[in-house]
């Protein structure tokens, strides 16, 4: 857990890479390469080996703020697609879809200062893309 301080209150952010706990990376990647999030068969130059989906849970004050307006606007520039979601907890859940790269920039935004609201942690998971989502939506 890393602490970045924000203009009101400092915010705790934690990362959470991937269920197995290899950030991000394949088991057996050097710590040092970049995940590739490629399917299996698929090569270095095809264009789907580079999307991902990546589920994020935002926790703080969050609703009620705009929040998921500025998340659906960020995806929506970054060629994104998915869904910004109030949770009954409390915090928010965003799934996005699409280029590995976009979403790693869409991530770095939540973390940062400058989000609607108060974002106290932001716990995320890296996916291989499943399809299936149209547009970016906000519930």
């Amino acid at each position: 857990m890393s602490q970045v301080p924000a203009p009101a209150a400092a915010r705790a952010l934690v990362s959470v890479h991937d269920d197995a706990g290899h950030g991000g990376r394949p088991p057996g990647t050097p710590a040092g390469a970049r995940a590739a999030g490629r399917p299996s068969g698929a090569s270095r130059g095809d264009p789907l080996s580079e999307q991902a989906r990546l589920t994020i849970w935002v926790r703080g004050r969050v609703q009620g703020v705009g929040f998921r307006w500025w998340v659906r606007s960020n995806a929506l520039e970054l060629g994104l697609v998915g869904i910004a979601e109030n949770l009954l907890d409390g915090r928010v859940r965003v799934v996005a879809e699409g280029n590995r790269a976009n979403c790693a920039v869409l991530l770095e935004r939540l973390e940062s200062p400058g989000t609607p609201g108060n974002v106290v942690q932001v716990t995320h998971r890296w996916d291989q893309a499943r399809g299936g989502l149209a547009g970016f939506v906000e519930h």
